[in-house]
């Protein structure tokens, strides 16, 4: 199994469209085969900063998920919002940036 950190800055006033965005990426990406969890959470002294994160039961089903229509149209969707991102895929024996 391996855990996928994602966190993300949006630009100010985007709150609500990036969530509605989020919720139809996070609905489809649930029922992945390999996916075992997938949440976000927002920050609460930081309004337009919020964290991915995900359970997966391989980095094979990590790399499936990368290539999903839902996923692909999340990636264009949110190129309006998002500020900066930082990914990181944990495995057991390290920590992966991407």
């Amino acid at each position: 199994m391996i855990y996928v950190i994602a966190t993300v800055h949006i630009h100010p006033g985007k709150r609500a469209d990036f969530l509605e965005a989020a919720r139809s990426v996070i609905a489809h990406t649930v029922k992945e085969e390999g996916c075992l969890s997938y949440d976000l959470t927002s920050s609460i002294t930081e309004p337009n900063a919020f964290v991915f994160v995900e359970r997966w039961a391989s980095r094979d089903a990590l790399a499936a998920h990368f290539d999903t229509p839902h996923l692909q149209e999340w990636r264009r969707v949110s190129a309006d919002y998002v500020v900066d991102r930082k990914v990181e895929v944990i495995h057991p024996e390290k920590v992966e940036d991407l």
